[in-house]
């Protein structure tokens, strides 16, 4: 049976939808939501197939888009991170109103490398692919261990991250597979350009799954967005960060009163 883990906290006036990347689950948001539950309605969801969300197997972006919005509130600001960002970002196309805004957190329209334009080789994406079926829990923990590579907190960020996947029980080869080819092979630079809802991107300055340099080219392509680099963070701004990143937030819920 399918079941969708969602759990809502906080009390206020703005709902905040939180959604986590590729092999984690929503215990990942534990450092920022005592904070963020004081100014917004948290509702945190484990994605289909990953954490408690058990009974699904490798999806579609499209299928896990409508999964978790027809579990959500009919209006909210979606923030998405990594892989979740492009889950936030395929609902703030298909449903804008329902999307009151939307924050991207070290994610990409486009993860994998194309032609004058920077990513993750797909090469790469394809060995990680390959290699989960050889040994599964190393393959997790390595691309964990990439996310947090250069932060003055990198080894203490690692581990909040491994413990994030080991307190809950593993995904599903099938599901980590189907997440990494959504990141192989989606690319919604052009179709989010005709978004016209509040679009903030954070990025990690020393993020190596998100180069820095797509910062720019975004700003070019989608001009009523909004983008905000935290110089010494990289691909998870909110664990070596928190304050600057719930500032932005609040920041943002402000604009939206």
């Amino acid at each position: 049976m399918k079941t969708l883990w969602w759990q809502t906290v906080g009390t206020g006036n703005c709902h905040l939808v939180l959604l986590h990347g590729w092999g984690l689950n929503a215990e990942v948001w534990h450092c920022i939501s005592e904070e963020l539950a004081s100014h917004f309605t948290l509702h945190l969801v484990d994605l289909p197939g990953f954490g408690r969300s058990r009974g699904y197997g490798a999806m579609t972006l499209d299928d896990m888009a409508q999964q978790v919005l027809d579990a959500a509130p009919q209006q909210a600001v979606w923030l998405g991170w990594s892989l979740g960002g492009l889950v936030a970002s395929k609902i703030a196309l298909e449903n804008p109103e329902r999307v009151q805004a939307l924050v991207t957190v070290a994610s990409s329209p486009c993860f994998s490398a194309r032609e004058a334009w920077p990513g993750i080789k797909p090469e790469v994406l394809a060995g990680f692919q390959q290699q989960l079926t050889d040994d599964f829990q190393r393959t997790v923990e390595r691309f964990l261990a990439l996310q947090t590579m250069g932060t003055e907190t990198a080894r203490q960020d690692a581990r909040t991250l491994k413990q994030t996947v080991l307190s809950l029980p593993m995904p599903d080869v099938k599901v980590l597979n189907g997440g990494l080819e959504i990141l192989k092979t989606v690319d919604l630079r052009e179709s989010l350009a005709s978004l016209t809802m509040p679009h903030l991107r954070i990025y990690g300055y020393l993020d190596g799954l998100v180069p820095r340099r797509v910062v720019p080219l975004l700003d070019e392509l989608w001009p009523g967005s909004e983008s905000l680099v935290i110089a010494k963070a990289a691909h998870a701004p909110f664990i070596s960060h928190p304050a600057e990143f719930c500032s932005a937030l609040i920041a943002l819920s402000h604009r939206l009163i």
